[in-house]
């Protein structure tokens, strides 16, 4: 008899909840309590979104999406954190930002049992197991996991400016990390060879380096890359498309960090220098460079010949050595090269530019080689250092 009456007990507590929510949805079979409930859930399927913005006209599915929208445009954010009294404009986001004072990460991947503070972050984590894209973009169509994000590409609005060099962001949390390199600290440290960095971001990159793990491979050559940023700087080489060019000398560049890096060579300017002896660079990677010869330290050992190398380029060049691999073809004699530099220089035989010129007599020369030789032979030692080389080497396209 007991179980009986357990039995019509719980098929009245089913039928119970049924009745507290009887407007159900015939597409997914959610159910509601009111029908206000339900109609808005209906805007989930249609897509629709009645609630535009009189600001930017952006438009939403729910009123109350609209509302939370407006505070990016006032700009008041009444909620404070009561540690560190910074605002914002969301309880949720003051909830948010509160694990970060409490370290609790109670969201566990079931994949990687990597933890998190926030569901967010795990669901987004979790695409990068499944090679999910969810969001596509209705401009270009392409498929990606943070379509907010992607959207600014489109619309060229960077609304956060650096208060120290008025550098300006479309995110917040792109211009939070850019402050981190004025303050110069570096609380990130590697536990392989206890570098410091920046930021995670920077030292889940170096970590690559250790394992030489490089998942990301190009679709045309095969060649693999650390990073997802060098296969898209490395996809446009297949493309031969230089969009960026110099307003001085209009030679033209696959990226416009290889373009800033030229127009130094116009300004001359050296803003890096070398605590040790002075000396003055262009680009801070050449600074880097030269400070291996005061160290004299050669950390990058070749596993054939067990030759070392300061810099990694160098062991780069000199594994070519032993592959015998050469894959710069020039498209006139059809002569390979092991080094894209020397293929370019090869194609100054075909095209008889010289573009070194002697800042002492004025004779040109196809190679700085020959300069070199020429300087050595022709001028006199005490005149010698007023000759300086033309660095610049005119497109050539291969």
């Amino acid at each position: 008899m007991l179980a009986n009456q357990n039995r019509r007990t719980k098929s009245l507590d089913k039928s119970t909840r049924v009745d507290e929510k009887p407007h159900r949805m015939e597409v997914c079979e959610k159910r509601f309590r009111q029908g206000g409930g339900l109609k808005r859930h209906m805007l989930t399927h249609t897509k629709e979104k009645p609630h535009r913005c009189a600001v930017c006209e952006k438009r939403f599915a729910f009123w109350s999406s609209l509302k939370r929208h407006m505070l990016t445009h006032t700009n008041e954010k009444s909620h404070q954190c009561h540690v560190c009294e910074k605002r914002f404009a969301l309880r949720s986001n003051l909830k948010a930002h509160m694990m970060t004072h409490t370290n609790e990460k109670s969201h566990r991947c079931d994949v990687c049992e990597k933890t998190f503070a926030l569901r967010s972050n795990l669901k987004r984590h979790r695409l990068i197991h499944t090679k999910e894209n969810l969001y596509q973009c209705n401009v270009c169509e392409k498929r990606v996991r943070d379509l907010k994000g992607h959207m600014l590409t489109h619309a060229n609005e960077k609304p956060h400016r650096c208060a120290v060099c008025e550098k300006s962001f479309a995110l917040r949390k792109y211009l939070e990390l850019h402050m981190i390199r004025h303050t110069n600290e570096k609380s990130y440290q590697c536990v392989v060879c206890e570098k410091k960095f920046r930021c995670g971001a920077d030292l889940r990159q170096h970590l690559l380096t250790h394992t030489n793990e490089k998942p990301h491979q190009c679709n045309s050559c095969t060649k693999r890359f650390a990073q997802t940023g060098h296969l898209k700087k490395h996809l446009i080489t297949h493309t031969n498309k230089k969009p960026h060019r110099c307003d001085v000398c209009e030679k033209r560049f696959t990226h416009g960090g290889s373009l800033k890096t030229h127009m130094l060579i116009h300004t001359k300017e050296k803003p890096h220098i070398c605590d040790v002896c002075e000396k003055r660079f262009g680009h801070g990677s050449s600074l880097k460079q030269h400070m291996l010869s005061h160290t004299n330290e050669k950390k990058h050992r070749c596993y054939v010949c067990e030759k070392q190398f300061k810099q990694g380029g160098h062991l780069k060049q000199h594994m070519l050595t032993h592959t015998k691999e050469k894959t710069h073809l020039c498209h006139i004699c059809e002569k390979r090269f092991s080094q894209s530099g020397n293929l370019k220089q090869h194609m100054l035989t075909h095209t008889k530019e010289k573009l070194y010129r002697c800042d002492i007599c004025e004779k040109r020369f196809t190679t700085s080689r020959s300069l070199k030789n020429h300087i050595t032979t022709q001028h006199s030692k005490d005149r010698r250092d007023q000759c300086n080389t033309t660095t610049g080497l005119t497109e050539v396209k291969i």
